[in-house]
């Protein structure tokens, strides 16, 4: 039997995507990225990136600054104790502008071969294997190949699925919420696994209704009485009882009617809350996983600032030894340091 493992895209799965990668310093790890591979390791799953590189066929980078650009992806993962088996890359693409790399393959996704590929280089079982990635092409790849899949779909990039696009088995807002769904489903499937006692035992309660029910046959042959051969699994019922039932229960066939249909404009109500209740619980997610962010204590501070300067230009108004310019002077203060809690809020957003 080969091994589990994870399948993770690359770009805002586990490092920030600026656009078309096309230098080392652009490598920027996502918050929880290292902490989450480092869990599942400790899992026992095998870790190998997966991604679509079609940058190499529009000629926005060559495949040696790829590999540079891999190689300093291990280095920031290293530092964090975290590390990958390997990683696979399509370079092609069908309208890319080099005349090597343009082509249709069966190595992009959605398709499977990269997937098939690492499952042969690493002796991968993809039946007990994870798909992770941020786009439907990355679901369609693994369900093809009998993977599990989780979407990344964070608030701030929402993915809404097409009419043809593969629905994923979970989302997650990050990849530390996708590495806990893996482990809570792995440790729930280790708890389901030894429960067998139970089917012995209706196995064993079907035997004994099989055995009286044969003893009853037996017994009504020998007393002479006439029955009917039983059929257990297609039981007709006789049309005398069917018309009675039609006939004594109009009422409350109409009832159950009048209750069953329910005004559209009911359902579309529903419907609208339900997607509320849906939106704040994956925003409330996405806070949970946040990051600790420095920007934003400093922004705190200098708000707190705003309003301390605020109090003293009141201050300096109301006392009449103080002169108008030092009240203009609190007051200039506190738009300074308003534009500066402005200004790390925003970059600390933008993070």
């Amino acid at each position: 039997m080969g091994q589990k493992a994870v399948f993770l895209d690359r770009d805002d799965t586990i490092v920030n995507d600026p656009g078309y990668m096309n230098h080392p310093d652009q490598v920027e790890l996502l918050p929880g990225a290292g902490e989450a591979l480092v869990q599942l390791r400790q899992m026992g799953y095998r870790i190998v990136i997966i991604t679509n590189q079609s940058g190499v066929a529009r000629g926005l980078v060559t495949e040696e600054v790829l590999q540079e650009i891999h190689h300093r992806l291990r280095e920031l993962l290293a530092k964090e104790n975290a590390y990958v088996d390997g990683i696979y890359y399509c370079p092609y693409h069908p309208e890319g502008v080099i005349d090597h790399y343009r082509k249709e393959s069966d190595l992009r996704k959605p398709n499977p071969g990269m997937l098939q590929h690492a499952a042969k280089d690493l002796d991968i079982d993809l039946s007990r294997s994870w798909m992770v990635g941020d786009s439907f092409r990355d679901i369609a790849a693994g369900k093809s190949v009998g993977c599990k899949t989780i979407l990344i779909n964070s608030p701030a990039k929402r993915k809404i699925p097409g009419p043809d696009d593969v629905l994923p088995d979970r989302e997650a807002v990050n990849i530390k919420e996708a590495a806990n769904i893996i482990r809570m489903v792995d440790a729930h499937g280790q708890k389901s696994r030894p429960e067998t006692k139970p089917q012995t035992a209706e196995r064993s309660q079907n035997t004994q209704q099989q055995e009286s029910t044969t003893k009853t046959q037996k017994t009504q042959q020998q007393t002479g009485t006439r029955s009917q051969p039983v059929t257990p699994l297609r039981t007709a019922k006789p049309k005398q009882t069917e018309s009675a039932q039609q006939d004594t229960a109009p009422k409350t066939q109409k009832s159950e009617e009048t209750k069953v249909q329910r005004p559209k404009e009911d359902e579309s109500v529903t419907k609208m809350f339900e997607e509320i209740v849906s939106l704040l619980k994956k925003d409330g997610r996405s806070d949970l996983y946040d990051e600790f962010s420095i920007l934003k204590v400093v922004a705190g501070i200098a708000q707190g600032l705003v309003l301390f300067c605020l109090l003293v230009s009141l201050w300096f108004l109301m006392d009449s030894t103080k002169s108008g310019q030092a009240v203009q002077t609190a007051v200039l203060y506190g738009m300074v340091f308003q534009l500066m809690a402005i200004s790390f809020f925003m970059m600390s957003g933008r993070k």
